[in-house]
């Protein structure tokens, strides 16, 4: 079993995902139970809210001598243990207090124990009873009709609404409610509280005359308290979401944490750094898929310097015999002075100084191709741009005497970069540019915040878009022709990409918007001098 959890992370994710369900169902359970509770305190606390809070009020509105004997007669006519102390008296704990500071009561059963602050008063009226029974309530609506009887008829509502009737809606009803038998007619007239059973909803409702009055005082329909307050259910609906939620998240972000591991070294290797390799922590699906990634750079890493190596001996093999050539064609021009001898010579010595030229272009291409060659490793120093561009004009205008070569007028700009290197891109472009200029080439340097771009423009044909994204390839021509008059083997542009990569920076190709013709442009990021 543990080696099907190492190998599976699908699988081990599934089955963490249902651990997490199990979770969390023990957190809902857990959490109904607490809910149920706090519903049945509250519904016990509303049912007893009626009587307390109808004596707590005739009490506080009574001098403190005249208290025990109203609370004689409640306690005989509610069948109650009622007591009154000091309420710094009572053993009550920091919550119970501050609930009763509150106006709340306090509710505990078995024997049941009822407490309630007196209004504006510090005395603590206590009620035991071991279970209430039909007699308490309707004690407790004789007792309310009573003391609304007493009262102007004016004021009834006014004393209604300083009572907390819990459970129990209360209304003073002019008329009698239909639906009564004579039998409960005759049993409110004598004085007596009827009981009154809503079948649609299984509520009871408690009836009372007024003594002496046309008044009927209606107590209920009393809640049930069999459902869930919104109050209660929905913070425990949010909680388990938020549960879960972070659970899946914690999941997910182990899995999202070792897939861009491997993102981020298929990134550093498709920018040339094949040394990068995946840190492979276990044997499941994603570890798998880590070492076939590092077999596979291995291998690509390997093809490339088998690669890197062929080229750099094949090129200097190269260069034995063309010296040879070479020395052979001097040797046989200096024995013959046969004019047409000699021309044939000087062609072949043309042949092979081109030879020679491409011999060290693809050295050129195959040690930047390298794998050391990159932005970290390159030797840098302060390059002033404008002297390196200016150098780059003198060493090719006596080639192409017939085209202008100018630099721009611009500040002095320094950078940090590997002055052979950088060189050897902007000649490489202006180079390309003047084989393919009608009269004149343009140097222009930008100084921006982050990065130092050099544009290159000539006034020649440019290059169409569709070929825009080829030229950059080794050996890459816009035509199929080889002839030396087009000039150039394809290896300089792939060379000033390689450049720019090493640099971290980047060459691009437009369109000149003032000579028309090409517009090449070197991107070459800032660097602190300090790194």
């Amino acid at each position: 079993m543990r080696r099907v959890l190492s190998n599976g992370s699908f699988l081990r994710f599934y089955l963490l995902l249902g651990v997490a369900l199990l979770v969390v169902f023990v957190i809902a359970l857990v959490g109904r139970s607490f809910i149920e509770q706090v519903r049945r305190e509250d519904y016990r606390e509303q049912l007893a809210a009626l009587p307390m809070s109808l004596m707590t009020q005739q009490l506080a509105d009574l001098p403190t001598g005249q208290r025990n004997a109203l609370l004689a007669r409640f306690s005989e006519q509610l069948e109650l243990q009622l007591t009154l102390q000091p309420i710094n008296e009572a053993d009550l704990g920091y919550f119970e207090r501050l609930r009763l500071e509150q106006g709340k009561i306090l509710v505990a059963e078995r024997p049941w124990l009822l407490q309630q602050r007196l209004p504006g008063d510090t005395w603590l009226l206590q009620a035991r009873l071991e279970e209430w029974s039909e007699h308490q309530w309707h004690g407790s609506i004789a007792l309310l009709g009573d003391w609304l009887a007493a009262a102007p008829e004016n004021e009834r509502k006014n004393r209604i609404a300083q009572l907390r009737p819990g459970s129990w809606p209360l209304q003073l009803s002019p008329t009698l409610p239909a639906g009564l038998s004579p039998q409960q007619q005759a049993q409110l007239a004598s004085g007596g509280v009827i009981t009154q059973l809503v079948s649609d909803k299984l509520s009871i409702t408690l009836l009372y005359q007024l003594p002496g009055e046309s008044q009927w005082l209606q107590a209920g329909p009393i809640s049930r308290g069999d459902t869930l307050p919104s109050n209660l259910h929905l913070p425990l609906l949010v909680g388990l979401m938020i549960v879960l939620s972070l659970i899946i998240y914690l999941i997910m972000r182990s899995i999202e944490a070792r897939m861009a591991r491997l993102e981020l070294a298929a990134t550093r290797i498709a920018s040339g750094r094949l040394e990068t390799r995946v840190k492979v922590e276990s044997g499941d699906f994603l570890g798998r898929l880590g070492m076939a990634f590092n077999g596979m750079a291995n291998q690509v890493q390997s093809l490339l310097r088998g690669q890197q190596e062929m080229i750099r001996a094949v090129s200097h093999e190269l260069r034995t015999p063309v010296a040879r050539i070479r020395f052979a064609v001097q040797m046989v021009e200096d024995m013959t002075d046969q004019p047409a001898i000699r021309r044939q010579l000087q062609g072949i010595d043309a042949d092979i100084a081109e030879l020679d030229e491409l011999v060290d272009e693809i050295l050129t291409y195959a040690r930047l191709g390298g794998e050391t060659v990159n932005g970290a490793e390159l030797e840098t120093s302060l390059v002033e741009c404008r002297a390196m561009a200016e150098r780059v004009i003198d060493t090719l205008s006596p080639l192409h005497k017939e085209l202008t070569l100018t630099l721009a007028p611009g500040p002095e700009i320094e950078l940090l970069a590997e002055p052979r290197y950088l060189q050897r891109a902007l000649q490489n472009l202006v180079g390309n540019a003047c084989r393919h200029a009608k009269s004149q080439v343009v140097i222009q340097l930008w100084d921006e915040p982050n990065l130092v771009r050099i544009d290159v423009e000539d006034d020649g044909p440019g290059i169409p878009p569709e070929a825009r994204a080829d030229i950059f390839k080794p050996f890459a021509r816009l035509d199929d022709s080889r002839a030396r008059s087009s000039g150039g083997y394809g290896l300089g542009l792939s060379i000033v990409q390689k450049i720019m990569a090493g640099h971290g920076g980047s060459v691009t190709i437009d369109t000149s918007p003032t000579l028309c013709g090409a517009r090449f442009t070197l991107l070459v990021p800032r660097r602190d001098p300090l790194a």
